[in-house]
């Protein structure tokens, strides 16, 4: 039987409006990983009252409770105390935590622990420690009356560390099943055309099975199995990858690929090329998405934010006839300014954006949404002409980066890079 749970995020700070609870959505994502459905979301300011009532709701409708945030040293800090008295469990000193608590002081802040931070070391008596490898707050689990009880840290980055290390574990140990899921990319398709086109495969699956899920610009097919080891789930869902994959054609970009720009360095990487950006509408985007990349020092050179057109001719080399003649966003300046970063840093191939952002058409009549995505490479140089509608701003600077790499990565596999098609 699958297992529910219930998340509950304590910080009068996520109230107010203060914070965003990035907590629960990365909580959501691993729980649905490991087959663990998420059924309510709750939040709850730093009152132990409150706290109360929505422990003694989510008990009685979940048997996994996650919480998030209240374990630190401050007066406000009650999550612990709170769900001890609400499940009848002592809240005990563990001198092991203490111990931990004042090296982590004494070899990384290289001061002595305040004696506030004590408390930190107070967790419910016979529970399962888990242990904060990127702060000072322990978390922990047990079990009381049918309910798994878990105490996470609030600060994002303790939050899915501590997650990753210790309660996905700690779940899976739970059920007897393994449950193994494989995303399929894909890019210039939504998510209902691709529902469309496996729709009479997915209302007849029950193990394995597919769901799609819309992501900014993007969709992808999530295949799932369950199994009693990890190697039965993936023969099973090994057939069902490929007959997504084949289904859906060259819209998809790569199988449990985190993005585009991820897949076009790993090609980058491959085939020994480098890369090369010239942007304009972008600010930036396209160089800002592929360094973020651990290791992308081995295939990008660098690139040119060309917003101004002076700067276009001067810096790119875009022949000021063209510029003239056809205007700064246009197929012809796109490509000139593909060709002028490749020749200017040397790159193998090279990808330039240019067009109209918004929230005003340009001053040749251009609407919003008007983009033109060039790449230039060794045996030729490419244009591909979008309009992506009056979108916010934001919207056609996001889309048109992905509309580049995803030119990029056509390019590299062989197919055109100009034209979305599933061939």
């Amino acid at each position: 039987m699958a297992h529910t749970a219930e998340i509950i995020a304590v910080g009068t700070e996520i109230l107010l409006g203060n914070i965003a609870n990035t907590d629960a959505q990365f909580l959501s994502q691993a729980l649905n990983s490991i087959g663990v459905n998420v059924f309510y979301h709750t939040v709850v300011g730093d009152n132990p009252e409150r706290l109360r009532q929505a422990l003694n709701i989510a008990r009685q409708r979940a048997d996994i409770i996650l919480t998030t945030g209240g374990l630190g040293p401050t007066y406000d800090d009650l999550t612990k105390q709170t769900i001890c008295e609400v499940f009848g469990r002592p809240l005990v000193l563990h001198p092991e935590l203490e111990e931990a608590i004042r090296t982590y002081y004494e070899s990384n802040l290289h001061r002595r622990m305040p004696a506030n931070n004590l408390q930190q070391a107070m967790l419910p008596e016979n529970c399962t420690i888990f242990h904060n490898a990127v702060g000072t707050a322990p978390g922990c689990a047990f079990e009381e009356g049918g309910v798994h009880v878990l105490m996470l840290p609030g600060p994002p980055h303790e939050c899915r560390t501590m997650t990753e290390r210790c309660a996905i574990p700690y779940l899976r140990a739970l059920s007897s099943e393994v449950l193994v899921s494989h995303d399929i990319m894909t890019f210039g398709i939504g998510e209902s055309a691709v529902e469309e086109m496996l729709h009479d495969k997915m209302v007849v699956m029950t193990n394995p099975t597919l769901a799609t899920y819309a992501k900014p610009a993007e969709a992808l097919v999530r295949a799932t199995a369950k199994a009693a080891t990890l190697e039965e789930a993936e023969t099973m869902l090994a057939p069902v990858v490929e007959e997504v994959v084949s289904a859906l054609g060259s819209f998809v970009y790569g199988v449990d690929v985190a993005s585009l720009p991820e897949r076009c360095f790993r090609l980058l990487k491959e085939q020994g090329l480098t890369l090369a950006t010239a942007e304009s509408c972008t600010g930036g985007q396209l160089g800002q998405w592929i360094t973020a990349i651990p290791g992308s020092s081995a295939v990008y050179r660098g690139g040119v934010v060309s917003y101004w057109t002076e700067v276009k001719a001067s810096v790119l080399g875009v022949p000021q006839e063209t510029l003239d003649t056809y205007g700064a966003v246009s197929a012809e300046t796109a490509r000139a300014m593909a060709e002028g970063v490749r020749k200017l840093t040397g790159a193998d191939v090279a990808l330039s954006v240019t067009g109209v952002a918004g929230p005003d058409s340009d001053d040749r009549g251009n609407p919003v949404g008007t983009v033109f995505v060039g790449l230039a490479a060794p045996d030729g140089t490419f244009c591909r002409s979008l309009q992506l509608g009056k979108r916010r701003r934001d919207l056609v600077r996001h889309n048109a980066c992905n509309h580049a790499f995803d030119a990029l990565r056509r390019y590299l596999t062989g197919l055109d890079p100009e034209t979305l098609s599933a061939k």
